[in-house]
């Protein structure tokens, strides 16, 4: 927008996508006002309701730009996303631009304009959950608040993985992430990413879509703090600190992650083996189950949970995995071997097409089956190897755990790791 459309805007008041807030400092280092409980209710307001911007530096009441001093912005800024982060939940995440705008004597004053994107999720402020309504904030009632909660988990959960991700473009995009979603004489890298929904508009403007950052970026969690795996082995039963063995976070895109923590259960897992007849390796755990699992875990958990990350427990009888996210799509755990109904259609179609295995005696070409076969292939062999089968637990419609129990070990053995 040029500065006579801002100047335009503001000169015709608040309304549904507008707010307009003067900012109070206390020399250049303390925000006095507004206050933040109620500029965080605000802002969630914004994102309950269809998206809008807020600008700070201007007298809601007389439409004058009184503007925020140079040395102060930053303090702002940093001000702004406490605001987001600690205020708001799930925190929200917005998109700030400086730019300066003529007072009544013509000198020009910077302005912070916060741009709200109509949220996937449900937010809650400090005082309640509001929504936008005209040019002002409004308490949703019960039956509201219900039937918001119904068409953003909807969203959430079917599409969530298209939706366009903001401030991304396709210059964050990883060129040999991307490359093996290329193919040649198809058209330009950009429109084959749109074709596969890596890339989303947004407005007009083309953005890295959800499942782009999780396959084509270096780091995903920088946009998904909890987009990532956290392993632990223990040396024995429980999960107690002094037992541990080993811990990892593992981040980058998605298909590494599998690979990462696929390894992680490789080098931990007890091998022993039975020298009297010539050598025989007894493994612990069927190593095509586990990489199912680790595959079903990355591709099917929701990542619309903010601070919910894939946890990887290896104990000395069993190895635990939970999947943040309810079961999609009105399956449950004893439904889950007869139905294949992914929560991320496009990672599933991605991983079953464009990723092919490093590893062969896993048995598929792909990082995903596309027959849906992973759920059988983890009972199945589980339970060939240690005799019990595998468990599935619907942790209060929040997160999926799956437990794999270890194979006995035999009579006589030379245990190596």
């Amino acid at each position: 927008m040029t500065v006579n459309n801002w100047l335009t805007r503001i000169r015709l008041g608040e309304d549904s996508s507008m707010e307009l807030k003067r900012l109070v400092m206390r020399g250049d280092h303390k925000v006095e006002g507004p206050h933040p409980d109620s500029l965080a209710d605000e802002l969630a307001a914004m994102a309950n309701g269809n998206g809008g911007c807020l600008i700070l530096g201007v007298d809601d009441n007389t439409k004058q730009i009184l503007g925020i001093e140079c040395a102060a912005l930053d303090t702002v800024e940093k001000w702004l996303a406490e605001i987001g982060q600690t205020r708001i939940q799930p925190p929200l995440d917005f998109f700030t631009r400086h730019i300066e705008l003529p007072d009544a004597g013509g000198q020009l004053r910077p302005v912070i304009v916060v741009e709200v994107p109509r949220s996937l999720m449900v937010h809650k402020s400090p005082n309640g959950y509001f929504k936008r309504i005209a040019h002002a904030k409004r308490e949703m009632t019960p039956d509201v608040l219900a039937r918001l909660f119904q068409q953003r988990s909807q969203s959430r959960l079917i599409r969530f993985e298209e939706q366009a991700v903001l401030a991304t473009d396709f210059s964050l995009a990883d060129a040999l992430l991307v490359r093996p979603f290329l193919r040649a004489n198809e058209g330009e890298p950009e429109q084959q990413l749109r074709r596969l929904h890596l890339m989303a508009d947004d407005q007009g403007v083309s953005r890295l879509s959800v499942a782009g950052v999780l396959l084509c970026t270096p780091k995903p969690t920088e946009w998904f703090p909890a987009a990532y795996i956290q392993a632990v082995a223990y040396s024995g039963l429980v999960n107690d600190p002094n037992e541990q063995l080993d811990a990892k976070d593992f981040e980058g895109p998605l298909d590494r992650q599998i690979w990462d923590a696929f390894d992680f259960v490789r080098l931990h897992m007890k091998v022993p083996a039975r020298k009297d007849l010539g050598r025989i390796d007894y493994p612990q755990y069927s190593l095509r189950a586990v990489f199912e699992a680790i595959v079903n875990a990355v591709v099917h958990r929701d990542y619309s949970i903010w601070n919910g990350r894939i946890r990887l427990h290896l104990f000395a009888d069993r190895l635990e995995l939970y999947s943040p996210g309810a079961l999609p799509n009105s399956m449950t755990v004893d439904t889950m071997r007869l139905m294949s109904m992914p929560r991320n259609e496009v990672l599933s179609s991605l991983f079953s097409r464009y990723y092919p295995l490093r590893e062969s005696g896993l048995g598929r070409e792909y990082l995903m089956d596309r027959r849906g076969s992973g759920v059988d292939v983890i009972l199945a062999e589980s339970e060939r190897l240690s005799g019990k089968k595998p468990l599935y637990e619907n942790l209060a419609d929040m997160e999926l755990k799956l437990t794999l129990y270890a194979a006995n070990l035999p009579d006589k053995e030379s245990t190596h790791d």
